[in-house]
């Protein structure tokens, strides 16, 4: 039987025959339904002899049957589905053809054509340094990448995790080989760097943030120069203890180095209290010494000025100046003496000519308060004492 005798000269798939090319040159999925009512119209004619068989082609009608659901089911095997958080990166021959999103899509069958479907929203992990265990979530140490050598030439157990996503998901499947792998690699290279050019001190205390920013930057820089179409969204570092066979050693050092700083703080804080002090009382003598510095010199002018009045004075009336001075030297000479009496008159009386002037003024009593007259008091009498 001639494929012109049926549809009026047209091919076995109607108005739906392929016309060549893959998914971007136009060729459509043939329907289903009407393959099926195709081939039991071609089974009905051959059962009922309305093909011209020969004797001897019984079985020819069930091959042809089988042949075309065989067809059908090749054809239709071409239909998949990209789930929301997949691409599809679709292959002809093994070389790229394009990419697709979200929902139902159709490829030539294989072994023409093939899809990959890659997940580019899930968040995958890569640890440096330990392994987790999916089941328990417990981590086992690998010393030979935890172990890393510092910028002060110590050495440090790092645990790293690195948190990235799939952004290009053809360069993500072809440009590089093993994409977990490679990410690792990477990572423990980005890593060592880091921290070959961080103090100890750092990487133990302050300075994790800032390793995790510059590690994450750096081995952004190398993915992308690799074209491996992926994108890190996260560094965590999980661990920075020194090495456990010297740790003991090393709290010991950082006890060490605690009290160093703090008997250098307490040292600065005396320092600090002293030193003030001592420039505040400094500041003292200073202006004690400026001030009787003025007052000597003020003093020295007075005197000076004081000693040219009076020989200014003197040149001009010299016995009245000569006797003022001896009488105010005199004064102040015996201000403070004690004042005796000689009187000479009595000398061959036999009477001591002495009067202790100054003592007696010390020696004399202060005069009793009287008490007040009473007209009752019996009057005195005269020539006797009461």
């Amino acid at each position: 039987m001639s494929w012109n005798n049926q549809g009026g000269g047209q091919g076995p798939w109607g108005n739906r025959g392929p016309t060549g090319g893959g998914p971007q040159g136009g060729q459509q999925p043939p329907n289903i339904d009407d393959l099926i009512r195709l081939v039991t119209s071609w089974y009905n004619r051959l059962s009922s002899g309305g093909g011209g068989g020969k004797p001897g082609n019984e079985g020819l009608p069930l091959i042809l049957v089988g042949a075309g659901i065989a067809l059908v089911l090749w054809l239709s095997s071409g239909i998949y589905r990209v789930l929301p958080d997949e691409q599809g990166v679709v292959l002809r021959f093994g070389a790229y053809v394009s990419t697709t999103g979200p929902g139902l899509h159709y490829h030539l069958p294989v072994p023409i054509e093939s899809v990959l479907l890659p997940k580019v929203t899930k968040v995958k992990r890569t640890d440096v340094g330990m392994v987790l265990d999916p089941e328990s979530g417990d981590s086992g140490e690998v010393p030979e990448e935890s172990l890393m050598l510092t910028g002060d030439e110590n050495i440090v157990d790092i645990n790293l995790s690195v948190f990235w996503v799939v952004t290009d998901a053809k360069a993500y499947l072809f440009n590089i080989r093993d994409p977990d792998a490679s990410v690792k690699s990477a990572t423990e290279s980005a890593v060592r760097e880091i921290i070959g050019r961080t103090p100890i001190a750092a990487v133990l205390a302050e300075g994790r943030a800032k390793i995790e920013t510059d590690t994450r930057t750096l081995l952004q820089k190398i993915l992308t120069s690799y074209g491996a179409g992926v994108t890190i969204t996260q560094v965590q570092l999980q661990k920075a203890d020194p090495p456990q066979s010297v740790i003991d050693a090393f709290r010991d050092v950082q006890r060490a180095r605690t009290d160093g700083e703090r008997m250098r703080n307490d040292a600065q804080a005396y320092a600090n209290d002293v030193v003030p002090r001592a420039r505040g009382d400094a500041q003292i003598m200073v202006q004690q010494a400026e001030a009787f510095r003025q007052q000597s010199i003020a003093q020295a002018e007075g005197d000076s000025q004081r000693f040219l009045q009076v020989y200014n004075a003197w040149k001009q009336a010299k016995d009245v100046t000569s006797e003022r001075l001896y009488l105010e030297t005199m004064e102040q000479v015996l201000k403070n003496a004690s004042t005796i009496v000689l009187d000479r008159s009595a000398s061959g009386s036999g009477i001591l000519p002495y009067l202790p002037l100054g003592d007696l003024a010390k020696a004399r009593p202060a005069p009793s308060p009287q008490p007040p007259s009473s007209s009752d008091d019996p009057a005195p009498v005269a020539g006797k004492t009461p």
